[in-house]
């Protein structure tokens, strides 16, 4: 059985302590979904190294860009 607000006291805290809860909670799962995707990317740069380009290139490309007033995509 999963623990309701009352089990953890959250319906004894003002609005404000229970939204700053919420806040809390919310960035942790935000967090969480970020690893996920780094891990998703990583996982896929491992499975396929020759579909990325080295940084070197990139950056040259960017600064290239940059230097012609060209918009980054």
């Amino acid at each position: 059985m999963k623990p309701s607000i009352h089990d953890l006291g959250i319906n004894k805290l003002s609005v404000e302590q229970r939204q700053s809860l919420l806040d809390e909670i919310w960035e942790s799962l935000e967090l969480d979904r970020h690893r996920e995707i780094i891990d998703d990317r990583l996982a896929e740069a491992d499975a396929n190294p020759s579909a990325g380009r080295p940084w070197e290139e990139v950056r040259a490309r960017l600064r290239g860009q940059q230097s012609q007033g060209t918009s980054i995509r």
